[in-house]
């Protein structure tokens, strides 16, 4: 039986073009904001602006405690560049958990450094590889200081030349904690992420990180070791556009890819993973955190040291 499809009332016509252009502008809006890469954050009142902090936190096994006397003052040793050497006053991330927790916090940073090297082995062209993560972690193991002592002269801060001396007159008998906290220079210097075939290469940042950790533990294994992850950065894209590094890949992956290289080796060396990336700076709060597109300002460190202190030491200074 054939049907009169002119008998159909007009607004019912009218109806299913509705629905049909609905769906097709529902579609392009959800097309459209797939492309761009955003997402909408839950703003409901029962919806939560709070994302997963990947924080793993290790203790120290008791036999690699064993045969050490510990005094009764908390050191911790910060290691890094910026992240601790931008800001060394009192709103600095190691002043700041010095009072929140009535520990001495020693700040050995060396400003611009990176924690992998640029070249294979350190060079006259590039004194600026002596203060990586790798060199100062093994200058520190060694016992030897003097590739550092040779390099600070070559730098008008006189902080290449304070954190060397502090590291060198440092009694590692009376450490307890090292904490190894970098902002996103790696990234932004564009340190390649890892060699596959290498996990101790000290031109990789996964590689780097990896040899300098497992210098630290052979060298001084009843020193607890935690690693703090950068927080989130701009960069420079090829046009000289600012672009959020989250987003953009250099060739080494994004800034997130360096953050799971930090994740892996802090979970294969049994060292404790604080993590800075979320939860802390995005890009609709960068304006309040963030002096410029790397470096973070005092808002920004308190939370850092509070977040320390809290997973670190959740029972204060009771020694475990």
């Amino acid at each position: 039986m054939n049907y009169d499809f002119t008998k159909v009332p007009k607004w019912v016509h009218i109806l299913i073009a509705g629905i049909i252009l609905a769906v097709i502008v529902f579609a392009t809006v959800k097309l459209l904001i797939w492309n761009k890469g955003t997402a909408e954050l839950d703003r409901s009142e029962t919806g939560s602006f709070e994302v997963e902090v990947l924080d793993q936190i290790f203790l120290l096994s008791e036999d690699k405690k064993e045969g050490h006397t510990f005094d009764d003052e908390e050191t911790i040793l910060f290691l890094g560049n910026d992240a601790i050497t931008f800001d060394q006053g009192e709103t600095s991330v190691a002043a700041q958990v010095a009072s929140k927790l009535g520990a001495n916090c020693i700040n050995c940073g060396f400003p611009a450094s990176t924690v992998a090297m640029r070249n294979p082995a350190l060079s006259e062209d590039y004194p600026m590889d002596a203060f990586s993560f790798y060199n100062v972690a093994n200058a520190i193991a060694n016992e030897d200081f003097s590739s550092l002592e040779a390099n600070v002269g070559k730098f008008d801060d006189y902080t290449y030349t304070g954190s060397t001396d502090r590291l060198k007159n440092l009694d590692f008998n009376n450490v307890d904690t090292i904490v190894i906290y970098y902002n996103a220079q790696d990234y932004m210097n564009l340190r390649i992420g890892m060699n596959p075939d290498n996990e101790f290469d000290q031109i990789t940042y996964r590689g780097a990180l990896n040899a300098g950790i497992k210098a630290l533990q052979e060298k001084y294994p009843y020193i607890r070791i935690v690693c703090m992850s950068f927080t989130m950065c701009y960069a420079f894209d090829s046009s000289g556009q600012l672009v959020s590094g989250d987003r953009f890949d250099f060739g080494n992956g994004k800034l997130t890819t360096y953050l799971q290289f930090m994740i892996d080796v802090s979970g294969e060396r049994g060292v404790s993973f604080v993590d800075n990336y979320y939860g802390t700076i995005h890009e609709d709060n960068s304006s309040e955190w963030m002096l410029d597109n790397i470096h973070v300002n005092a808002q920004c460190n308190e939370y850092v040291a509070d977040h320390f202190v809290r997973v670190i030491y959740p029972n204060g200074l009771t020694k475990e």
